[in-house]
């Protein structure tokens, strides 16, 4: 039997990243794409905060391991070797947890495709176009496989389907980028199939180091697979379709059907993606948005609280309920935006608890319980039912479907500039948030993507070189 027939799913997807070019996407997705990499963009920077430990400790550790000076880390002005890069930014890239994701698909995809597309397109010398293009491919890419997977099979298998999937995504990118044909693309796949890895272990550690590190590891295993394959490197030839396949190890009812139905003209995987204006999981921001429209409405204060209950699709809640991790914590987050009227990306990292006696009774009031009424809109919406009741009797309930952010309820232009420049602003000054927002911003019309890249790396406020 011919190979084409033996590995179909395979060699589809293969030709459709080999034969991808710019110019293929659709004017929307493109205009998509450049939104999510200007918002990503601002989530990776503010990473390389010196405040914060995951940025600081992932950078030292690829200055220390070296390597061939071609690809820049983020906030740190040095460079180093493509894959010790895309490990150092991709770990950024998720670590203030407001970088868009991808409801259905549970995927935090931009986290991993900006550092994949800088790490290799630097030293390439692409245009702006292609490191858009590979960013949109990317996004397809992972996604098609998370949902062919199904997102909630590879949670209840204890996968983080975005370090999983993400290899793959970061893969395509890669091949895109390194101008692989049809067969190398297919080794590419395979390789990546190979380092494909991320466990939901990361929920135990509290210094939210672990939860990124899979974005840096999802980016640095696509670029090796890449990379690895345009040397001539063998892998598996039909990961998606005979032998030990992807379905078989990361899920239990896999769809496969769905990595390549209507590939080319289909392009959920960017279309859908949501932009987040709260910095913590995805998960709780139904219920933020709940939580701001009953304090606008009461003007309740946390000493009016007696209890809150947030309701929450029965698969998601592990994820949030009690979580160590503050930025997936119903019973932090909740309680720390009542208290101060909005939620920071500081928040997460430093614990608002601390020394804090009244905040601390409020995280004790906190539940958190499934509800069968929301448990089929999910994976697709995180619908949430928030109920507050107060010490005087007075009880409030709200039920939110669908958080802002989505494409459903997107920010405005107003509010998505507003957070580039809070995200920027933290590590940079207003002139280099300026520039770097007009610049992420023009991209696609840049024939070369050098500049952004200076800005990107300078060195962040703070930083001892």
């Amino acid at each position: 039997m011919a190979q084409e027939t033996v590995a179909a799913m395979t060699n589809k997807l293969a030709e459709f990243v080999a034969s991808f070019r710019a110019d293929d996407l659709p004017a929307a997705v493109r205009d998509m794409a450049g939104t999510l990499v200007v918002d990503g963009t601002a989530a990776l920077v503010a990473a390389a905060n010196v405040e914060y430990s995951t940025g600081r400790i992932i950078a030292d550790f690829a200055r220390e391991q070296g390597g061939n000076p071609v690809a820049s880390v983020v906030g740190h002005g040095f460079k180093t070797s493509p894959v010790m890069a895309a490990l150092a930014n991709g770990t950024m890239g998720y670590a203030c947890d407001v970088e868009p994701h991808h409801p259905e698909g549970i995927l935090h995809p931009v986290a991993v495709m900006i550092p994949t597309a800088m790490a290799l397109g630097e030293g390439l010398g692409i245009e702006g176009s292609q490191f858009i293009a590979a960013v949109a491919l990317g996004l397809e890419v992972e996604y098609r496989v998370s949902i062919a997977l199904g997102p909630s099979e590879q949670y209840a298998l204890g996968f983080h389907p975005s370090a999983v999937c993400g290899a793959f995504g970061a893969t395509a990118a890669s091949a895109y980028l390194l101008g692989l044909d049809r067969e190398a693309t297919v080794r590419a796949f395979g390789l990546a199939a190979c380092q494909a890895s991320g466990m939901m272990a990361w929920e135990s550690d509290p210094t939210e180091n672990a939860r990124p590190f899979q974005m840096g590891v999802a980016a640095r295993n696509g670029v090796t697979a890449g990379l690895l394959a345009r040397k001539g490197f063998g892998g598996p030839s039909g990961i998606f379709d005979h032998g030990h396949t992807i379905f078989n190890a990361f899920s239990r009812k896999p769809s496969p059907e769905l990595l390549v139905r209507d590939l080319g003209s289909a392009w959920d995987g960017v279309m859908e993606m949501a932009i987040k204006p709260y910095s913590c999981v995805a998960f709780l921001h139904p219920a933020l948005d709940a939580l701001h429209s009953i304090m606008d409405e009461s003007g309740i204060t946390p000493d009016d609280v007696e209890s809150i209950v947030m309701r929450f699709p029965k698969e998601g809640i592990h994820c949030v309920d009690g979580n160590p991790l503050k930025s997936h914590c119903a019973q932090y987050i909740l309680p720390v935006t009542l208290s101060n009227g909005r939620l920071r990306v500081e928040d997460i990292f430093v614990d608002r608890r601390i020394g804090n006696p009244a905040l601390q009774r409020l995280c004790e009031v906190v539940s958190v319980t499934s509800d069968p009424v929301l448990d089929p809109l999910f994976p697709d919406f995180y619908a949430t039912i928030l109920e507050i009741k107060t010490r005087d009797g007075r009880v409030y309930s709200r039920r939110q479907d669908i958080a802002r952010g989505y494409p459903e309820a997107p920010m405005t232009a107003d509010e998505l500039s507003g957070k580039f420049r809070a995200l920027a602003g933290s590590v940079f000054d207003a002139d280099h948030v300026e520039r770097l927002e007009r610049t992420a911003g023009a991209l696609w019309a840049s024939p070369d993507i050098g500049p952004y890249i200076d800005l990107v790396s300078a060195p962040v406020r703070g930083l001892q070189l």
